[in-house]
């Protein structure tokens, strides 16, 4: 890329990367180089991975049979925004993908809280608070909103837990909800998650 490409942007990853063509036969013609690159070097382009993918926005306003792709945890996709004068408009954006946010779900799932009725709310934000903390610092870094339903079943099954350890909320799921809420509102900075604005979800 170096020496035959320098104009053209790139990013790269272990074996990963993503390449900024102008044109599909720019694009076309730079996947061709790099497979006869690769082969020169004994390797193989895996090309069920490999794809050209149009960057749909506002601006470029045609189709193709790729329109998204995923990065590092993320997917880029036409997304709406909101420019500085409250206008929406559609850009090419990335956010938290789903795959990674299947991931971060089925880990908190194994987390069981809602069987941890020893436990108060302020010791099991302490356990893993730092985890939520590095999610949403990675995965909120861009078009932070698409957390919110990731954690929203943080906060059903936190009230699931409440069900479980207080009396007065047993078999009242509803109360409990409010119950959460309230504790979310008055101490914002508890939970992680609740610091970007999940808490307002839960009621």
């Amino acid at each position: 890329m170096a020496r035959r490409n320098p104009d053209i942007p790139f990013e790269r990853y272990a074996d990963d990367a993503i390449l900024h063509c102008r044109t599909r036969e720019e694009a076309e013609r730079l996947r061709d180089a790099i497979i006869v690159r690769l082969a020169a070097c004994g390797l193989e382009l895996n090309l069920q991975k490999t794809k050209i993918v149009y960057c749909k926005d506002d601006d470029r306003r045609g189709t193709h049979e790729h329109e998204k792709f995923t990065f590092l945890g993320y997917e880029f996709r036409p997304r709406r925004a909101k420019n500085y004068r409250g206008k929406y408009f559609i850009s090419f954006l990335p956010a938290v993908s789903e795959k990674a946010a299947k991931r971060i779900r089925d880990e908190m799932r194994g987390w069981k809280l809602h069987l941890r009725s020893d436990k108060t709310l302020t010791d099991l934000a302490r356990m893993f608070n730092f985890i939520i903390r590095g999610w949403v610092q990675y995965y909120g870094r861009y078009y932070r909103s698409m957390l919110h339903p990731v954690f929203r079943p943080l906060d059903r099954t936190l009230v699931r837990w409440a069900c479980r350890k207080y009396k007065k909320l047993r078999g009242h799921q509803r109360r409990a909800e409010h119950w959460l809420r309230r504790i979310s509102v008055r101490e914002p900075k508890l939970w992680a998650h609740w610091e970007i604005g999940v808490r307002r979800m839960v009621a």
